[in-house]
C-alpha cells in the first residue's frame, strides 16, 4: 500500500486525498440520512449580505453539495487520468462532471421534496364553499363566537365561527361557510336560509 502511495505524483496524492476523505463523508451522510439524525445537524453556509433567497432544497451553499462535488470531481480525475493526456483538461472535465452531480442531487431532492405532504390544510383555499354543523350556538350579527366542524379533505376540523343572522345558530344547525375571516375564524350562514 505504502508503495502505490509513494508512486503517486503530488497531484494524483491530492485527488486520492479528497476522492477517499469525501467518500468516507458522504457514506456518513448516508447512513446518517437514513436513520433520521442528519436533520439536527444544520449544514448550510450561512450568507453573510442574505441576498440568496431560494427555496431550501434548492441551496447551492451546504456542505453536502461540498461533498457531492469533490466527490464527483476527484473520481472523475482519477477514472480518466490514463485517458487524459493534459492535466488542465482532466481538471476541466473534472470540475465539470463535479458540478453535474451536484445539479443531479439538487434536482432529486427538490423532486423528492414535491412528494411530500405536510399534512397542514389551506383553510383560505379548503374551507369556503364547505358544509359543516354548529357545535356551540353561534350568536346572531357577529355579536360573540361559536364553534362549527366541518369536513376538509376527509378529515372533521372544528373551528371558531360567527354569522351575519339576524338569529343565533344552535347546536346542530346546518351551516355553510361563506368566507374565512382569519385562520381560525368561519363566516357561515344556516343552510335552510339560503333556499327561497
Amino acid at each position: 500500500m505504502t508503495e502505490w502511495w509513494n508512486s503517486l505524483d503530488l497531484f494524483m496524492k491530492i485527488l486520492w486525498g479528497i476522492a477517499i476523505g469525501t467518500s468516507l463523508t458522504f457514506i456518513i451522510e448516508t447512513v446518517l440520512t437514513f436513520i433520521g439524525i442528519d436533520s439536527d445537524i444544520d449544514t448550510d453556509f450561512d450568507i453573510p449580505d442574505g441576498t440568496f433567497e431560494a427555496d431550501a432544497s434548492m441551496n447551492l451553499y451546504t456542505f453536502r453539495n461540498l461533498v457531492n462535488f469533490l466527490l464527483g470531481m476527484s473520481w472523475t480525475a482519477i477514472f480518466l487520468k490514463d485517458s487524459i493526456a493534459s492535466k488542465t483538461v482532466l481538471m476541466i472535465l473534472a470540475v465539470a462532471a463535479g458540478t453535474l452531480l451536484v445539479a443531479a442531487v439538487m434536482y432529486m431532492f427538490k423532486w423528492l421534496g414535491k412528494m411530500q405532504q405536510s399534512g397542514n390544510i389551506d383553510i383560505f383555499k379548503s374551507a369556503p364553499g364547505c358544509n359543516g354543523k354548529v357545535y356551540l350556538t353561534i350568536p346572531s350579527e357577529r355579536k360573540g363566537t361559536g364553534k362549527v366542524q366541518i369536513t376538509i379533505n376527509g378529515a372533521v376540523r372544528e373551528y371558531d365561527a360567527v354569522t351575519d343572522s339576524d338569529s343565533d345558530l344552535r347546536t346542530g344547525t346546518a351551516v355553510k361557510i361563506t368566507e374565512v375571516l382569519d385562520s381560525s375564524t368561519l363566516l357561515v350562514e344556516e343552510i335552510n336560509s339560503l333556499i327561497i
